[in-house]
């Protein structure tokens, strides 16, 4: 049986991922990067993380700070708080790595991880995708998953306020 701690090592500071970053490389693997909030974990997101490990060899997945989130989201959000967002995103089997950032978008984080493939779920123009551009120059590609339709953290929100 595998221990916690063996999930929480899939955790990383930024400074700890671009060391393990530079040995994934130096191996020759190829990374994907995505991102979000994460609050509440449901099938549209696993569909769109495991589409973004299909498109390399690792995939590292950026999380919205505590702080981040709120200023995104809203006073009541997050749900549950970034550590633990962290975590059940680590305990995933296709994630090989999670770090949480504090800014309102993942600019930073691209700029410093530079992912062979940007994956971001949702209807958008890769010229609306933070870091697409950056990502293109390098070398690298965008890749936009569709929505699965009825799954959003915003609506289980409020089915879950409907019950109560």
């Amino acid at each position: 049986m595998k221990q916690i701690d063996a999930i929480e090592k899939k955790i990383y500071t930024l400074p700890q991922l671009l060391l393990t970053i530079a040995a994934w490389r130096n191996t020759g693997k190829t990374i994907a990067f995505s991102n979000g909030c994460f609050d509440i974990l449901h099938e549209g997101h696993i569909f769109s993380l495991s589409q973004a490990a299909a498109e390399a060899d690792l995939l590292i997945v950026g999380v919205n700070s505590d702080a981040s989130t709120k200023r995104l989201k809203g006073a009541e959000r997050p749900v549950n708080n970034e550590h633990s967002r962290a975590l059940l995103l680590a305990s995933l089997l296709i994630v090989d790595a999670v770090v949480i950032f504090e800014e309102d978008t993942p600019y930073e984080l691209i700029s410093a991880i530079q992912p062979d493939v940007l994956v971001k779920g949702g209807d958008y123009t890769v010229d609306q995708i933070v870091g697409a551009k950056e990502v293109i120059a390098k070398g690298g590609r965008v890749v936009i998953n569709p929505i699965v339709q009825g799954f959003s953290t915003t609506g289980i929100i409020q089915k879950i306020r409907q019950l109560g």
